[in-house]
């Protein structure tokens, strides 16, 4: 062979192989792309998912903080209804023994029982939490009061309790009845209202 064909064949070759190499090249670096791009895309969906497992557990905590509340709200609240019957009975004790007449010797020891029953009765509700409201002589307070009536006064200061009609009772600190009590105004001037 001659120089001048191998050096064609040289030629040849070399641009074959520079063909090859741009063509390798450029595919190479689509594919570079292609697997940027994804791996891109892989990054943003492990952030979106990471989002979503945290707020999922923060609502999965809330929603474990909120049963803790409600399950101490439902054992200290249970006995609300029950409570609630058996003030009644605590009222008719403490009537039975203001009709008790203290100066008859006959009726001493049913007195007695009587106000041995009522003083176990209050101290075993008290034991649940259960706790009389007797605001006599107390300012008015509409979160534990019910007014029933309203009487002139002089002597207290208007807007106070003057008399308890019915105690009124709290469970664990949340109003189970309200005290109904004749509160206090200032009395009438010489003005004529009426006309």
């Amino acid at each position: 062979m001659s120089s001048q064909q191998e050096h064609q064949e040289l030629t040849t070759e070399a641009a074959t192989a520079a063909d090859t190499a741009s063509v390798d090249v450029a595919a190479l670096e689509a594919r570079i792309a292609e697997l940027e791009q994804a791996l891109a895309d892989n990054h943003k969906a492990v952030a979106d998912h990471q989002e979503v497992v945290l707020r999922t557990r923060a609502e999965m905590e809330n929603i474990r903080r909120r049963s803790a509340q409600e399950v101490e709200k439902a054992q200290k609240f249970a006995l609300e209804k029950f409570a609630g019957e058996l003030l009644p009975v605590v009222d008719n004790l403490e009537r039975a023994l203001g009709l008790v007449d203290a100066s008859n010797e006959a009726l001493k020891p049913m007195a007695e029982g009587l106000e041995l029953t009522l003083r176990g009765f209050v101290s075993s509700l008290a034991k649940f939490g259960v706790e009389g409201v007797d605001p006599a002589g107390q300012t008015f307070n509409p979160e534990l009061h019910q007014a029933m009536s309203m009487v002139e006064n002089a002597e207290l200061p208007a807007g106070s309790v003057l008399f308890v009609m019915q105690k009124g009772y709290t469970l664990n600190g949340r109003l189970l009845r309200p005290a109904m009590v004749a509160v206090t105004r200032a009395p009438a001037s010489g003005v004529d209202t009426q006309a």
